[in-house]
């Protein structure tokens, strides 16, 4: 069993397929999801104007998860649609905020 998010260093968690997975926003992972969406900036501000897509936060969920995902990517996201946005949205306002204020 993999331990769980420690909010010191900035990990939160989202359930998928009743599997809690644990994100951790290092700066490899936000890189990738940079690489990916685009500015994580902007990224940041669509999400505050309400505007952030479904396969944005999917890259940014998918490409922060501290270990290996017990699914592939396309199960990842068809859970992470089916929990539904609401779901995951406290563990992206952490990665927002470490996005912003780092550790």
């Amino acid at each position: 069993m993999s331990a769980p998010a420690n909010p010191v260093r900035g990990e939160a968690s989202v359930r998928v397929h009743g599997e809690t997975l644990v994100l951790r926003p290092s700066f490899a992972a936000l890189v990738a999801a940079e690489a990916e969406v685009g500015s994580l900036f902007a990224l940041v501000e669509r999400a505050a104007a309400g505007r952030l897509t479904l396969a944005e936060l999917v890259a940014l969920l998918w490409h922060c998860l501290r270990d290996p995902a017990p699914m592939g990517r396309e199960a990842f996201a068809e859970g992470v649609t089916a929990g539904g946005m609401a779901a995951a949205t406290p563990a992206l306002k952490i990665l927002i905020a470490q996005i912003l204020g780092g550790r």
